[in-house]
C-alpha cells in the first residue's frame, strides 16, 4: 500500500441517478417517490434556452414544497461558458434552503473549471450561513475533459463523482455516432484472415477506454464513479448489459433518463445474492486461514488471499448500505 491513503468521499449510495427536466415540474412528486438513489433537477440540456430562468424558478420552489424523503438531491446547473451558470448557483443556494446535497457541473474541461465553481458556492454559502456544504458531481463530457480527467478529480474537496457524459464526449471527439450511449455496428473485427472462408464479426465496446480511464482517476482521488445514459430507454437488455460492463469497470452507479431504468440499474449496481453469498463464504474461509496461521487458502478450487478479502468486504459493506437505506 502506498503511503499516500486516498480519502473516500462522503458514502452516499448511488446506484441508480434520475434525471428530471427543471422545465417539468409535474414530474417531481414522482421523482421523488422513485426507487432512485439519487434525483438530479437538470437547468441544463433538458432546458430550452428559453425555459432557464422558468425551470430555476421551479426548482427552487421544488427544494422547499416536494417531500425527498431521504433522497440526495442535485440541481445539474448551467456550464460555465453559458449566461445562466452564475445565477443558477446564488439563486439555489440564496433561495432553495438547506435541502440541496449536491451541484452537478457539466462539460468540466479543467481543473480550473472546478476551482472556479468552488470559490463562488464558498462564498455564497458563506454569505448565508448554510450549515451543510453542497459536494460536486463532476460531467467528464468533452476530449478536453476527458484529457485533465484526473487533476479535475482532485480539484476541490467538495467533489464527490464523477460522471461520463457519453453524447456530449462523442460530439467532443467527433465520434461516428448518433446514439446516446450503447453499441455502435461498426465498431468491431473479423476473426481468422482473408483465407478463411466463415468469419465472424465480433462488436466491442466503444466506450471501454473512457469510462475505464474515469474509473481509475476516481477511485485515485476516492471518488464515485458513475455510467451516464442510455438513450433507448425502450431497450432493457441493452441498458442492463451496458450497466453491467460499467459496474465490472468499477463504477458505482449508471443515470436513468426513464423511470423504467431505475430498477435495472439498482439490480446490476448492487450485489447478486450469489454474488453476495460468495463474498461471504471468502470471508469466512480466510477467518478459518487466520487463525491457522495461513495467508492464503483455495475455495472452490481458487485461490483467495488478502487481495480476495478487500474484494469480498467491499460487496458485503454495499449490501449493507443498500439494506439500511432501504429499509
Amino acid at each position: 500500500m502506498s503511503f499516500t491513503i486516498v480519502e473516500p468521499t462522503a458514502a452516499r449510495l448511488n446506484r441508480s441517478e434520475l434525471a428530471v427536466p427543471g422545465s417539468s415540474p409535474q414530474m417531481f412528486e414522482k421523482a421523488a417517490a422513485s426507487n432512485a438513489d439519487i434525483v438530479f433537477l437538470d437547468l441544463e440540456d433538458a432546458v430550452a434556452p428559453d425555459k432557464k430562468i422558468e425551470a430555476r424558478a421551479n426548482v427552487i420552489q421544488a427544494l422547499h414544497d416536494v417531500d425527498w424523503g431521504t433522497k440526495t438531491l442535485s440541481v445539474r446547473i448551467n456550464g460555465l461558458d453559458t449566461p445562466f451558470m452564475y445565477r443558477d448557483v446564488i439563486e439555489v443556494i440564496e433561495e432553495g434552503g438547506e435541502r440541496l446535497d449536491l451541484l452537478m457541473i457539466p462539460k468540466v474541461g479543467t481543473a480550473a473549471d472546478v476551482y472556479a465553481l468552488d470559490m463562488l458556492v464558498t462564498q455564497v454559502e458563506t454569505a448565508i450561513g448554510r450549515k451543510k456544504r453542497l459536494g460536486f458531481e463532476l460531467i467528464i463530457e468533452t476530449a478536453l475533459g476527458m484529457a485533465n480527467v484526473e487533476a479535475i478529480a482532485g480539484a476541490s474537496k467538495r467533489n464527490e463523482s464523477l460522471h461520463f457524459g457519453v453524447a456530449d464526449y462523442a460530439a467532443s471527439t467527433r465520434a461516428r455516432t448518433t446514439m446516446i450511449g450503447g453499441p455502435n455496428p461498426d465498431y468491431g473485427v473479423l476473426t481468422g484472415g482473408p483465407e478463411d472462408a466463415e468469419r465472424a464479426y465480433h462488436w466491442g465496446d466503444m466506450w471501454h477506454y473512457a469510462i475505464a480511464r474515469l474509473v481509475v482517476a476516481a477511485r485515485a482521488h476516492g471518488l464515485r464513479p458513475i455510467d451516464g445514459p442510455f438513450g433507448d430507454f425502450s431497450d432493457p437488455a441493452g441498458f442492463e448489459a451496458h450497466a453491467n460492463r460499467a459496474a465490472v469497470l468499477g463504477c458505482e452507479g449508471k443515470w436513468a433518463i426513464h423511470p423504467k431504468q431505475i430498477d435495472l440499474a439498482n439490480a446490476v449496481m448492487g450485489p447478486s445474492e450469489a454474488d453476495l453469498e460468495k463474498a461471504r463464504r471468502i470471508l469466512e474461509a480466510m477467518e478459518k486461514a487466520t487463525r491457522e496461521g495461513k495467508g492464503a487458502v483455495s475455495l472452490d478450487g481458487r485461490l483467495i488471499d488478502i487481495a480476495s478479502i478487500k474484494q469480498a468486504e467491499a460487496m458485503v459493506a454495499k449490501a449493507e448500505q443498500i439494506a439500511a437505506a432501504t429499509a
